[in-house]
């Protein structure tokens, strides 16, 4: 087995790591690393039905999505990511006991009652701390799961509330637990570095065979590529989202009541209808016909929409408080 270090906090580089791993090692592998401010959504779900699209908008957080299945998950630096990659029969690769012992080994051996529960989580105390998901490719498996240390829980929780009367979709949704942090429970004290050398130093102890190496320049020029290419765009991160449909009522001071209906399919708007008991000028039709064929992204219906004078549509109605009501 090789254990890679990882110094990396950007989100889309360490993303496109694991899939660079995955596909171009051939030995057994072991991360441990983390993400600066960051949301991370599985690989089925739709991405605007997860997110507090306000919230992550206005504290600039990036959103990415992974190769894994399973429900969407805010990360900061207080969070402690591992993932083993591992090569084997097909119908052997997924065990999620498996690779979640050598963490809860750690755990115990700090004289904390750390569990396997349910389908893929880790708790303490019924609490989870760490959730896990899975991706096979060929013969290899991808394993990976968070660890909760000293996160900041208001956060995550603010980041992932969205409203659920907005979408109507086949998207896997994400089911909200009750989470802990590791360090609460600790009786030493100690920061999210010094438990990862915890977890290093067991890993070395449980794999003799195990070597500790780091990426080559050639390895982050390729990975850097596929960040390009895939783990930083729109079309990856919000663009692959399963066809959905989306509400919302805009209730304005002089505009009045505006209700946005759209249909999204790959990321596009097939159909959108506008209704309310606003005024106006010229017909609204003119406004649905324009973002017809649009991604649902809020720079290019900007770009669409150049042109228009919107309280000519809508009575009032500012250009910011029209795109308020489209997410």
């Amino acid at each position: 087995m090789v254990i890679i270090r990882r110094h990396n906090t950007d989100p889309y580089f360490n993303l496109a790591t694991e899939e660079y791993v995955l596909k171009n090692f051939n030995e057994d592998s072991f991360m441990l690393w983390r993400n600066a401010p960051c949301i991370i959504v599985g690989k089925h779900q739709n991405t605007l039905a997860e997110i507090n699209v306000d919230y992550v908008k206005k504290q600039n957080i990036p959103v990415v999505r992974r190769l894994s299945g399973g429900g969407a998950v805010f990360h900061d630096l207080g969070n402690l990511n591992f993932t083993f990659i591992h090569s084997g029969e097909k119908e052997n690769l997924i065990d999620f006991r498996k690779f979640t012992l050598p963490i809860l080994e750690v755990l115990q051996k700090m004289g904390l009652d750390a569990k396997f529960e349910g389908r893929n989580d880790l708790t303490i105390g019924g609490k989870k701390f760490s959730g896990n998901a899975e991706h096979v490719w060929k013969n290899r498996v991808l394993h990976h799961g968070t660890l909760l240390f000293s996160s900041r829980m208001s956060d995550l929780s603010q980041a992932l509330n969205v409203d659920p009367r907005k979408f109507q979709d086949k998207a896997v949704k994400s089911v909200r637990s009750r989470v802990t942090n590791i360090s609460e429970h600790l009786k030493e004290a100690m920061d999210v570095v010094q438990f990862s050398e915890r977890i290093l130093a067991h890993m070395v102890e449980k794999y003799p065979d195990a070597r500790i190496t780091e990426l080559t320049s050639e390895d982050r020029d390729q990975i850097d590529t596929l960040v390009r290419e895939k783990y930083g765009t729109w079309e990856w991160n919000f663009g692959y989202s399963p066809a959905y449909t989306f509400r919302k009522i805009l209730r304005t001071e002089k505009s009045g009541t505006l209700e946005f209906d759209l249909d999204v399919q790959n990321g596009k708007i097939h159909h959108i209808k506008i209704f309310g008991d606003y005024f106006n000028r010229l017909e609204t039709e003119e406004i649905e016909e324009a973002l017809t064929g649009i991604v649902h992204q809020e720079k290019a219906i900007r770009e669409a929409l150049r042109g228009f004078k919107m309280d000519a549509y809508f009575s009032h109605l500012t250009k910011k408080e029209f795109m308020e009501g489209l997410f």
